[in-house]
């Protein structure tokens, strides 16, 4: 169906005979988001400072000092920071973190990017959260309060391209020595689906653990290979996407098959980049970290070095839009 007016304008009216609808126009307002459009510039502009303010409010946040960053790169969390006495399980008990990281949860899936790597760390210690858990918990929210009016934005750029980028942290879980991947995928200057998440197997070296969040960024883009060419709005999506990391290593491993000796141990699963890259269905390049905007997605950064990446893939203020 795609762009297809006609089509549209024939499922709306079919879809009116048979339930009942009213036609409001174009959204402004869905399930907590914001939609802003500017024609003249092409772009939309996606927001949830309302929403965030809700979140705010509820967990006692609206006050608080403006953090700076959603996890400094100095923190560490581990489950020996549990509660280890009766006094501070019962202190915890009162505490809403679940509550709160699920509210932080649905901001970041829908238009922050920015804080996944941050609620990937918090969300692991859910069964049982301690005091540097929750310190944690709340210094994300303090960062969103900082930054609840930025949007996320797409559009602006004749460069209707996706290009996907691909990083991993070696071993940062303490408790169990995996490794940390993220990968996000941008349309036209804008993040359109991003993620951060631990790995499920302990990767033997840096090498390694990037070659597996690459194969990981591979099945998202294989789905949005998929996705978008069944919509037909972006001609490009025929050609191959390419996929950034910065790891040369793990480039030259996708490229060449034949190299056993440092692949023959991992997963088979992890291989489905290398079948992809063979077919032509994606080409990987690679990056600098400098220029990663999957940086982020890993690890704690600089203030300088985050609000960097978070600009790369469209998440802008007022200010920065002019």
């Amino acid at each position: 169906m795609g762009n297809d007016i006609p089509t549209l304008q024939e499922v709306k009216s079919w879809l009116g005979k048979c339930f009942a609808m009213k036609d409001l126009g174009e959204a402004s307002y869905i399930l907590g988001i914001r939609i802003v459009r500017e024609r003249s510039k092409r772009l939309i502009r996606l927001s949830q400072n309302t929403y965030l303010d809700k979140v705010l409010k509820r967990f006692s946040m609206e006050n608080s000092k403006k953090g700076e960053l959603p996890i400094q790169s100095n923190t560490k969390l581990s489950k020996t920071q549990s509660p280890s006495t009766e006094a501070e399980i019962a202190e915890m008990s009162r505490v809403p973190y679940a509550s709160a990281v699920g509210s932080i949860m649905y901001a970041m899936t829908c238009t922050r990017p920015d804080v996944a790597f941050a609620l990937s760390m918090v969300s692991r210690y859910q069964g049982n959260p301690g005091r540097a858990h929750w310190i944690a918990v709340k210094n994300i929210l303090k960062y969103l309060r900082r930054t609840k009016e930025w949007f996320l934005v797409l559009g602006g750029s004749d460069d209707l391209k996706v290009r996907g980028y691909s990083d991993a942290s070696f071993q940062t879980d303490r408790d169990n020595y995996r490794s940390q991947s993220g990968w996000v995928f941008t349309l036209n200057g804008g993040a359109v689906t991003w993620k951060s998440k631990k790995q499920e197997t302990v990767a033997d070296s840096t090498c390694e653990s990037e070659y597996i969040a690459a194969s990981e960024a591979s099945k998202e883009a294989m789905w949005l290979k998929n996705f978008i060419g069944d919509l037909g709005v972006v001609p490009t999506i025929k050609e191959p996407i390419e996929i950034f990391y910065d790891n040369e290593g793990a480039v030259a491993l996708t490229k060449e098959p034949r190299d056993h000796g440092r692949s023959r141990h991992i997963d088979i699963k992890y291989h489905f980049i290398r079948h992809r890259v063979e077919e032509g269905h994606l080409f990987v390049k690679r990056v600098s970290s400098e220029d990663n905007p999957a940086d982020p997605l890993t690890k704690g950064l600089s203030r300088v070095k985050h609000l960097q990446h978070a600009r790369s893939i469209g998440l802008k203020d007022d200010i920065s839009l002019d």
